[in-house]
């Protein structure tokens, strides 16, 4: 708050020094490449010496006192725009915003500053519009500094886009704010903030992944960016590109909770990753840093059944099903056991299914208890299951062909 234009630092540095101010502005002048500034009456030179070093001293009312004595309305244009910039630097070091930019407001119609000095204090005045939060009028001043500034810089682009944005005008603000972003070398990390928030704002996800890449390198430790450069690299359907920052996190110990977990379980399991999703799943259900529901478990038993890990599947599918309103997990768990071929397994979690009911499928689970039935050498009790499974169309034919086997072997045993 208390940083002013470096060619003022530079004035008021030099005063307190004990230089004459008539020779340190000329020398400002002489460095710009302008003419030697107009000489400073000995009394008001010295009046103004002192209140700088009160002003460098932190001693403000004593720097108002001595400037106090002076009659404003005798000096010169030159020396009366030096004054109201001393005021105004003494209301800015007492946070009194307003008084600070009128008394900049009065350094202008004085008319005792340069083409160059007047561009600095219309943007200082603009600053602290932005200062005291009044963005509308902030925007003004800036776009008319802007309509004279040679060369505006990156910090000034970003002022403006800060402007916009909190006058809730995004649209007018992504210009300058890529503009501050492209004319600066190593840009703050706020600023690319900014450009993110806009892009991502229009769902411009990949003109959001360069910036994310920025943001990653300014600051790698923060989870955030790693999370939304997997985010919008999913937007664009970049699945591979969306696991890899994902996996960094996870791997530097980053992504502790339970929807980050999950989402990278899901991005293995979709990029046919399924052994690595089961392992981090476990390891994050045996930390506690997911919450042990029965959609988790129903994901590592998937994972593990992916993985043709079918004797894993086991265990999270049985508390899956457990936790489940409906009787299809058990069904799931049945086909497992199928798998297996642990028959008895099967029957016993198919049996269960059919019991806690409400399945999407009946037909098929009827269908797989025949087949279990068949498979410890119960044909009677697989022809009954065969014959329910009939009654269903998704399982009418593959029911058909095992009742005409089952009831053949019947008959030759009969």
């Amino acid at each position: 708050m208390r940083r002013w234009g470096a060619r003022i630092a530079a004035v008021v540095v030099a005063l307190a020094l004990g230089a004459a101010p008539e020779a340190v502005l000329a020398q400002e002048k002489k460095k710009s490449g302008a003419a030697a500034a107009p000489a400073i009456d000995p009394l008001t030179g010295k009046r103004i010496n002192e209140a700088l070093e009160h002003l460098n001293a932190e001693r403000y009312g004593q720097a108002k006192a001595v400037l106090g004595k002076m009659n404003l309305e005798r000096l010169s244009p030159y020396e009366r725009s030096r004054v109201e910039q001393i005021l105004a630097s003494i209301d800015h070091a007492q946070e009194n915003l307003p008084g600070a930019r009128s008394h900049l407001e009065q350094a202008l119609a004085a008319g005792g500053l340069n083409d160059q000095e007047q561009s600095q204090v219309r943007f200082q005045i603009a600053q602290l519009f932005m200062a005291e939060e009044r963005w509308k009028e902030g925007v003004a001043a800036l776009n008319a500094w802007f309509a004279t500034a040679e060369n505006p810089n990156s910090a000034a682009y970003y002022l403006l886009a800060v402007a916009y944005y909190q006058q809730g005008d995004h649209k007018s603000a992504l210009a300058p704010a890529q503009k501050a972003i492209e004319l600066s070398d190593k840009p703050q990390e706020s600023w690319l903030q900014l450009l993110l928030a806009l892009r991502l704002e229009r769902e411009e996800h990949r003109a959001a992944v360069p910036i994310l890449r920025r943001l990653l390198a300014l600051a790698p430790e923060k989870k955030t960016y790693w999370i939304q450069l997997s985010a919008v690299n999913g937007a664009i359907g970049s699945y591979e590109e969306a696991l890899a920052p994902l996996q960094i996190a996870y791997n530097a110990g980053m992504l502790t909770e339970d929807a980050e977990i999950r989402r990278l379980a899901d991005l293995l399991l979709y990029l046919d990753i399924p052994y690595r999703a089961a392992q981090i799943l476990s390891q994050s259900l045996d930390a506690k840093r997911v919450n042990a529901d029965r959609a988790l478990h129903e994901k590592l038993g998937n994972c593990w059944v992916a993985a043709r890990e079918f004797d894993r599947a086991i265990p999270p599918l049985q508390r899956a099903a457990d936790l489940a309103d409906t009787g299809d997990l058990y069904v799931r768990l049945g086909e497992v056991q199928v798998q297996r071929e642990d028959w008895a397994g099967a029957a016993a979690a198919l049996r269960r299914g059919l019991e806690k009911g409400r399945l999407q499928d009946p037909g098929n689970a009827q269908l797989l208890m025949g087949i279990a039935s068949y498979s410890q050498q119960k044909p009677e009790e697989a022809r009954t299951w065969f014959q329910r499974a009939l009654q269903h169309g998704k399982t009418r034919a593959q029911a058909q062909g095992w009742l005409q086997h089952v009831e053949q072997e019947l008959g030759q045993s009969g």
